[in-house]
């Protein structure tokens, strides 16, 4: 890995990392304010689709995260202006809650899927929709790919399993626009003037957020809440630059380590 830089930005992971559904990980909130006090550039990415920004944006003031709205960067950000830029008219196979962050996107005679986290759609009908739409040559645009999600009652299927069965019965390739996609983590670092050698991302998904943030370029710390699973940090090369308990532990290894020039 090349020279760093002064650390400049620093991208956090939502689910997982800052909370848990309605619960925020212990100290999380705190632990954020202390961040925002360093001279770095904040940004939230997440690849949540199952509701929309704003609704995401209310889950987390309730839990009282001081975040401003233009401080997400979303999978379903980056998935409309994929639909735009193709001008396409996508099935979107989407959580309800996720719909507003669509509109005014035509959906009529669909020419396109776009599949994200739908537990309500994932059935046999709709998805044998979608299977016929890509087998008549519709692209098949995959919010993300994600295994697993961390639920309050435990791990949960992810869309990445529904995603792969399109694939393999059609014989095609989905597009992939959140992460772990470099081009996912440049657009959100791109509001912030900010290099990926000036970067580090915080996440609980060791492929998703720290492989594909490093893959970028960036440094990826692996925090064990949410999805992290015992094992995880040896599931990627290079392994993670740092492995902690939590969102507030990896706050203070920045703190502490990370703003003067660096060279993990």
């Amino acid at each position: 890995m090349a020279a760093r830089r002064i650390l400049k930005a620093v991208l956090v992971d939502l689910s997982g990392t800052l909370h848990i559904e309605d619960t925020a990980i212990p100290g999380a909130q705190e632990a954020l304010k202390r961040l925002r006090k360093a001279p770095v550039v904040i940004r939230f990415v997440t690849n949540t689709t199952k509701e929309c920004k704003k609704t995401l944006l209310e889950r987390l003031r309730k839990l009282h995260f001081e975040i401003e709205e233009d401080e997400i960067f979303t999978s379903l950000t980056a998935a409309r202006n994929l639909v735009e830029q193709k001008n396409v008219r996508p099935m979107l196979l989407v959580d309800d809650s996720a719909l507003h962050d669509f509109e005014g996107i035509a959906t009529h005679n669909p020419n396109a899927v776009v599949i994200g986290l739908a537990p309500e759609h994932f059935n046999y009908q709709t998805m044998n929709k979608a299977f016929r739409l890509a087998l008549d040559g519709a692209p098949i645009i995959a919010i993300h790919k994600a295994r697993y999600y961390k639920k309050k009652d435990g791990l949960a299927l992810g869309p990445g399993p529904f995603v792969t069965g399109l694939e393999y019965a059609t014989d095609t390739k989905a597009t992939v626009v959140g992460k772990p996609e470099k081009t996912f983590f440049l657009e959100a670092l791109r509001s912030t003037g900010c290099k990926p050698e000036e970067a580090l991302m915080i996440g609980d998904d060791c492929r998703d957020d720290v492989g594909g943030a490093q893959n970028a370029g960036m440094l990826g710390i692996l925090v064990k809440t949410g999805k992290y699973r015992i094992g995880d940090e040896a599931k990627i090369k290079p392994a993670p630059y740092l492995t902690c308990d939590s969102f507030p532990e990896a706050v203070d290894h920045i703190l502490n380590n990370l703003l003067n020039e660096f060279h993990p």
